[in-house]
């Protein structure tokens, strides 16, 4: 017997996680993962987890503020751009590197499948890949500062330096809270792209 390699959602899809296909997809069940994955593995402080949905609602907030006539589509693909961890989970960085291509590869197609799935190009432009980039840096110093515990040199150190006019302090929230607010702005950013 072939061992499974599909995941059954809440909605009812079977999410097939060799071959992601996009009508498989749906945005309550990424809201749905994304509200109950931990970042920083949990460490965290608060009462809560800092869940990948509310680092996904950042981001897409920080490209807004590091480009302020970015294309909706473009803060669409900001606010997805950690979605594959509603299946995978949230692994930092080394561990991702230590694990290899494969991997990333794995990761890659997921991806595909959803932006596919929700009316953005498979493979998004590098120019778009950057900004999503620095504002992921930026979201990652602003959490280890302001939750995991790293003091400002070590946040600066491990993902650059902030820019010199941002004021943004961070809190947890309760998993259903963040997952209503990633719908809501998902909603919101859908209607306008």
């Amino acid at each position: 017997m072939a061992a499974r390699a599909w995941q059954r959602m809440l909605s009812g899809r079977r999410l097939d996680l060799l071959d992601p296909s996009p009508l498989d997809v749906e945005i309550q069940d990424i809201a749905h993962g994304l509200s109950r994955v931990a970042r920083w593995n949990g460490q965290t402080t608060g009462t809560w987890a800092f869940t990948v949905a509310q680092h996904c609602l950042l981001v897409e907030e920080l490209m807004g503020n590091l480009k302020d006539d970015l294309d909706g589509q473009w803060r669409l693909a900001g606010l997805l751009h950690d979605a594959p961890e509603y299946v995978m989970g949230d692994m930092i960085s080394p561990f991702k590197t230590a694990i290899g291509i494969d991997y990333i590869a794995f990761e890659q197609r997921l991806q595909a499948a959803i932006h596919i799935r929700f009316g953005l190009p498979a493979t998004l432009p590098p120019a778009i890949k950057r900004l999503i980039k620095r504002a992921d840096r930026i979201a990652a110093h602003l959490e280890a500062v302001h939750l995991a515990g790293f003091s400002r040199a070590e946040g600066s150190r491990y993902f650059g330096r902030l820019p010199p006019d941002l004021n943004r302090s961070l809190r947890t929230q309760s998993p259903e809270r963040s997952r209503r607010a990633f719908l809501k702005r998902f909603q919101t950013l859908a209607v306008a792209h």
